[in-house]
């Protein structure tokens, strides 16, 4: 072909340099790592819109998808088996954020143009030619991750920083997702609140979750569904640079504690946010502590119920009360 993809985004005007791989790399293709064995699990359905198959025609056009929603970009072999299951365990972890974060897949071995195009930059990113390799877009600009294999803990955990880093500069967007064959269809509330989350309106969302709470006070789905857009709408166009060198500067700064708090949830970074507040409710009292406890349990209905840290939160909660 003529006319080779070039390496995107060369201007800084979002700083990626935060974003850090918090894993060792088990291995990159050719070495020992793991490979899924007979028993293991069988794979999820991916819902469509999730992974953009980039080729050596399309790959500008993938990457301009970051302009409006943060995006992890794997580059790998179908020359490698290994290479292309890391593509599928990743995708099936963004898989859980729901369309808050999509996946870019470049096949080296059938793309010649990506392959002339990426052999320096992965010299230069990793300091090998390794695949697979991952990176993180945001703003059409690419930040390298790690080279090689990670295993699922760890790649939430690189998810989570990017979201976090996409808030931070008022990246909020969704890809549009495409529910997998056999999916439960959504009661009528509860996607005009995900359609209403889609176009930007979180109002409309919020209310269409507490009619669906009114018309079933136990729909659990609906109090988390509202709980996240209630943390979304208090997030949205935060000075986050003011709200944490403020919960820096004075630790007592309520204000600034819970912003920091919800910053911190809405980035991933859950135990964090808990560990703030209830810090803060050991040291308050009277109307400030009720204050606190309120936010934290507010907090607690956004991660949800079920999830240990949660159940963890609570008991840290009765402690510090009493």
């Amino acid at each position: 072909m003529t006319d080779q993809p070039s390496a995107p985004g060369t201007s800084r005007a979002v700083d990626l340099s935060s974003i850090q791989a918090m894993t060792t790399p088990t291995a990159a293709t050719g070495g020992a790592g793991p490979r899924p064995g007979p028993d293991a699990a069988p794979r999820r359905a991916l819902p469509g819109g999730l992974v953009v198959e980039a080729t050596d025609a399309t790959f500008q056009d993938a990457i301009t998808k970051s302009l409006a929603a943060p995006g992890i970009l794997v580059v790998w072999s179908s020359q490698h088996p290994q290479s292309a299951d890391f593509v599928q365990t990743l995708a099936g972890v963004a898989a859980g954020y729901d369309g808050r974060v999509f996946v870019v897949s470049a096949d080296l071995a059938t793309n010649p143009g990506l392959l002339q195009a990426f052999q320096p930059l992965l010299v230069q990113a990793f300091g090998q030619p390794a695949i697979p390799a991952t990176f993180a877009l945001l703003q059409g600009q690419p930040a390298p991750l790690f080279p090689g294999l990670a295993e699922e803990q760890e790649i939430r955990g690189v998810i989570d920083q990017l979201l976090e880093l996409a808030v931070r500069n008022g990246i909020s967007g969704r890809v549009e997702l495409t529910p997998v064959e056999g999916d439960d269809e959504l009661p009528p509330l509860h996607q005009e609140a995900v359609d209403a989350i889609e176009r930007g309106d979180l109002a409309a969302a919020a209310a269409a979750y507490e009619a669906a709470l009114a018309a079933d006070p136990k729909d659990h789905d609906a109090e988390l569904g509202l709980a996240q857009v209630r943390l979304l709408e208090r997030v949205s166009g935060l000075d986050v640079t003011a709200a944490r060198a403020a919960a820096a500067a004075d630790p007592a700064d309520l204000d600034a504690a819970l912003a920091v708090a919800d910053l911190d949830v809405a980035g991933g970074h859950v135990e964090d946010a808990f560990g703030r507040l209830l810090d803060l409710v050991r040291v308050t009292d009277g109307e400030d502590r009720d204050r606190v406890r309120t936010h934290l349990i507010g907090l607690f209905a956004v991660v949800g119920n079920a999830d240990e840290r949660v159940k963890k939160g609570r008991t840290a909660l009765m402690s510090a009360l009493f």
